[in-house]
């Protein structure tokens, strides 16, 4: 008998089972283990406390939990200034949220989503196009699958490119700031890009002055840094430097 399908899209957490679940069985692991020998009791204590962190993490960026993750992804549309029509590039789509909610909001774009979906998320294609056909956006949303870094489309291709903290995921390259390049490649003169990541991550990104000379060094006619760390809705616990407490948007005009 066929098992009956969601009505409700499934965009996944950004917090993957794996982060609650591995600390937590070597937490009762090496608990079991203190029984014969005290000192596995201190490891045990800190594989609790991140078991603990990150369950605590997941359900405050579930929809149940105070919906953190959506508000955070709804950052990039506040500063999305388009009257909403042509094509726009979603690097790093996920689960395909981000694209669909621009879907939703501008009804006359055509919105494609990239991804790589590797085995460290619960992200897929099929994913995707399940979401976008329960949200009643299948004309407006494409997927495919490819790299960040080397994206598949000629120089120009897009009116409007998004991001939403996706660049620091990315393994293929080592210099984020090319990443960004390869986004900007992709669009066309006059279109805009609204990118959110980590870029107050100093060691990864460096000074933001210097990074935005950078970007504007690349032809680009305008490009504007806005901090959303500092987001009345980001609970204090997640505002640490490898959770959301370094993210900001960038912003501008090609």
């Amino acid at each position: 008998m066929a098992q009956p399908v969601s009505s409700k899209p499934e965009y996944a957490n950004w917090v993957a089972p794996r982060l609650v679940y591995g600390p937590a069985a070597l937490a009762v692991l090496l608990g079991g283990l203190a029984a014969f020998a005290l000192w596995f009791l201190l490891p045990a204590l800190l594989c609790l406390a991140c078991a603990s962190y990150f369950a605590y993490a997941q359900w405050v960026l579930s929809e149940g939990g105070g919906d953190v993750q959506r508000k955070i992804q709804a950052l990039v549309l506040q500063q999305l200034h388009w009257k909403g029509t042509g094509a726009t590039l979603d690097i790093g789509c996920g689960n395909g949220s981000l694209a669909i909610a621009i879907a939703k909001a501008y009804p006359l774009a055509h919105v494609t989503g990239i991804d790589s979906w590797g085995r460290s998320w619960e992200y897929s294609q099929a994913a995707c196009d399940r979401n976008a056909s329960i949200e009643g956006v299948t004309k407006q949303v494409s997927f495919q699958k490819a790299s960040a870094a080397r994206l598949p489309f000629p120089e120009g291709a897009f009116d409007v490119v998004v991001s939403n903290l996706v660049f620091h995921e990315v393994r293929d390259v080592a210099d984020k700031k090319l990443l960004l390049k390869e986004a900007l490649r992709v669009l066309k003169k006059g279109g805009i890009f609204v990118l959110q990541d980590l870029f107050l991550w100093r060691r990864v990104y460096g000074d933001i002055p210097d990074l935005l000379s950078a970007i504007r060094s690349w032809g680009v006619a305008s490009a504007e840094f806005f901090p959303t760390n500092g987001a009345p809705f980001i609970p204090r616990a997640l505002k640490l430097p490898f959770m959301v407490g370094t993210i900001g948007i960038i912003h501008g005009r090609k």
